[in-house]
Parts: structure tokens; C-alpha cells; sequence
């Protein structure tokens, strides 16, 4: 299981809040130990689940000896609009009150049928990247779905030939 993850955002206070605003009852504060500027999207649940949003172009870089990783500012990285990274992550909202967040904010989201088998709301952080927001029935069609059992057998019987 994940307890926590990061992204990075060019508002990361902002977009810390939003995700703290979406996890239905989290809290955001700024998170000093990996860059200036990061903040932490916390939700308020039994394992203490987190999303780390640091500024638009920090990477993370491993220190030799007995020294944590950093965050390093990247300018070059700052001007990628757009990552594969993305993240699902359930939510106490309705859907409504999700779209309802995503329209004040001006950022994109729809519902999508992943498969035909579960929903998620695609909803695209500052208009660039994705998150997949579950509500309460959402999580249901989900947990269902994607046990180990019923993901290899998709797999073999979508093998190619």
C-alpha cells in the first residue's frame, strides 16, 4: 500500500490545498525538508495518507554516505507541461461536489469508464496533470475489479498472440 507520493505543481500551496480539499477532510502545510516551497496535502484518515507538491521542476537526488536525498531545482524541468505520473486516489466528496471543485478552480475533469469496469474523474491539476478521483461508489467498482486474480487474467487472455 502507498502512504505517500509526490508531484510537482507550478502552485504547489495551492495545489496542496485543492488535494487536501478533495481527500474530504485533509489538511495542508508547507513541507520545508525536501525543497522551499513544497507543501503536503494530508488527508485525515487510518494511514495517515499524503501527497508531497513540490515546485514545478525540483528533482530528487540521491546524496552519497549517510546523507538524505534533496530536492534540486531543474529551470529546464520547470517548462515540461505535462508527466506520465499521475495517481488515483479516493475521495468522502460526491461527484458533484469533485466537478464542483474542478470547475471553480478552472481546471479540466470528466467522468471516464476505465475498461467498461470501474469510474474515475480525470481531473487535471492546474490543466496539466491528471489525477483519477474515486467517489464512494467509484472505490467500490474499483477494489472489486482490480484484485491480483481478476489483473492476470485480463492479462493472459488480452496476451498478444
Amino acid at each position: 500500500m502507498l502512504f505517500h507520493l509526490s508531484i510537482d505543481a507550478r502552485d504547489p500551496r495551492h495545489v496542496a490545498h485543492v488535494i487536501a480539499e478533495l481527500f474530504g477532510g485533509g489538511t495542508a502545510t508547507p513541507f520545508p525538508p525536501v525543497s522551499e516551497g513544497s507543501w503536503l496535502a494530508m488527508a485525515d484518515d487510518e494511514r495517515a495518507t499524503a501527497v508531497e507538491v513540490y515546485p514545478r521542476g525540483t528533482r530528487l537526488e540521491e546524496r552519497d554516505g549517510d546523507f538524505d536525498a534533496v530536492g534540486v531545482y531543474d529551470e529546464a524541468a520547470r517548462r515540461v507541461p505535462g508527466f506520465s505520473t499521475h495517481f488515483a486516489m479516493a475521495t468522502r466528496l460526491s461527484r458533484g461536489d469533485v466537478m464542483a471543485i474542478a470547475m471553480r478552480e478552472g481546471w479540466p475533469a470528466k467522468y471516464r469508464k476505465r475498461g467498461g469496469v470501474f469510474g474515475v474523474i480525470e481531473f487535471w491539476i492546474e490543466g496539466e496533470r491528471m489525477i483519477e478521483v474515486l467517489d464512494q461508489q467509484m472505490q467500490a467498482e474499483y477494489l472489486a475489479a482490480m484484485t491480483v486474480d481478476n489483473w492476470t487474467s485480463f492479462i493472459a487472455e488480452h496476451a498478444p498472440a
